[in-house]
């Protein structure tokens, strides 16, 4: 799995880090920070997190 952000559109809301913490962090500065290459096992927080994205900002491929 593969995932991406559109940094364009991210918000930096927060709510991918609640979803998928293990994936999506917010630094310091409040920015998101995340891990394009995360563990199959982190599917199903990675796609939650896709869809509570208010900006739709995120992306998952195979």
């Amino acid at each position: 799995m593969r995932v991406t952000v559109d940094l364009s559109l991210c918000q930096d809301h927060g709510q991918c880090a609640i979803a998928a913490p293990a994936v999506f962090t917010m630094n310091d500065d409040g920015k998101l920070e995340f891990n394009g290459n995360p563990d199959d096992s982190e599917r199903d927080y990675v796609e939650e997190a896709a869809d509570v994205c208010p900006a739709q900002a995120i992306f998952i491929e195979d």
